[in-house]
């Protein structure tokens, strides 16, 4: 795992060369004008400086963050940080100096006669700097870290009341079952075996692939009680997505739990708008009286939004349709 205070990040150096060089041209620009010279000179010098010493600064401190203080003792970090802060700052002023006498650029006197001073001060000058920047970036990330423990706390907590919730509809399918038919039982039991061993594996997002050979299995389970009179099939092209585990299976347990009629067969089928990269579950099962959700699908709807930064949606009460937006939940694809 990183270590959070050697992470700089690309836009961290992107914003930091902005601000190089816009105040190393402002304040360049001034000086040259308060001393009578031309600031259109200086304001190109200044630009020069701040971009020469944030390019060393990239170049020697990802070296030396990626590199050097990852194998060596924690001790010896604040030192050879001094050290390529200030060399970056010392070798950006040169280089800019040479590279504004070969441009014929006007620069100030003691620019030519005391070159290495000036470079020294600015080397020291860009260490303070540096240090301040470390500090926010730091904090940065240790914010970053938090946020990220919070939402996977907040993930693991919802995902505790998936489990107990599709086992005591497991359990109670079974226990009617028990009288009435006990091979059944036997067989709904060992089911429900293989569905959790199916879908405990941690982690928040699975490949819907994976999804819907659960959600199969899951079906499967829950068709021993209705003597086969669910259905699950999926249309079209489905991508190869992740999404919320159980997101897929939630919505069918909910189809079977308020749409179906002993009387009649329930058929749900699960298709993939590719404009709007949503998943959509529709069934032929009784209409959607109420629209608020209840723990299952407000648990999906939290997990969308944590995850993936997308949400769930009944998009056609009659015939019963949920609509999942799955927003950028494969940009992410390392949980």
């Amino acid at each position: 795992m990183y270590n959070i205070e050697l992470r700089i990040k690309l836009f961290d150096w992107l914003y930091i060369l902005l601000i190089g060089i816009l105040f190393a041209t402002l304040l360049s620009a001034l000086g040259y004008e308060l001393l009578g010279m031309s600031w259109i000179h200086g304001a190109l010098f200044g630009g020069m400086l701040g971009f020469s010493i944030t390019l060393f600064s990239l170049i020697f401190i990802t070296f030396m963050n990626q590199t050097i203080l990852p194998k060596i003792p924690k001790i010896f970090w604040l030192p050879l940080a001094i050290f390529f802060s200030f060399l970056s700052g010392f070798l950006g002023t040169l280089f800019s100096t040479y590279l504004a006498n070969s441009l014929s650029l006007q620069l100030i006197e003691l620019f030519h006669t005391q070159v290495i001073e000036i470079a020294i001060a600015i080397g020291f000058l860009t260490y303070i700097v540096g240090a301040l920047l470390y500090r926010f970036v730091k904090m940065r990330n240790a914010k970053e870290v938090v946020d990220q423990h919070y939402v996977q706390s907040r993930l693991r907590s919802l995902e505790t009341q998936l489990n107990p919730h599709f086992l005591f509809n497991a359990l109670n399918s079974i226990a009617e079952l028990i009288h009435q038919d006990p091979v059944k039982a036997e067989n709904a039991i060992l089911k429900v075996s293989t569905f959790l061993r199916n879908t405990m594996e941690e982690k928040a997002r699975i490949a819907l692939n994976d999804e819907i050979r659960n959600v199969r299995d899951y079906v499967e389970l829950e068709n021993i009680r209705f003597s086969g009179k669910i259905y699950f099939q999926d249309i079209g092209h489905i991508p190869n997505l992740f999404v919320p585990k159980f997101s897929i299976q939630l919505l069918v347990e909910n189809a079977i739990k308020h749409g179906f009629e002993n009387h009649k067969k329930l058929s749900i089928t699960l298709s993939y708008n590719k404009e709007t990269h949503a998943l959509i579950l529709s069934n032929d099962g009784k209409p959607i009286k109420n629209s608020s959700f209840g723990t299952g699908l407000s648990n999906l709807e939290q997990r969308l939004k944590l995850l993936c930064n997308g949400n769930i949606k009944i998009t056609n009460k009659n015939n019963p349709t949920f609509t999942i937006y799955l927003g950028d939940c494969n940009e992410n694809t390392h949980r």
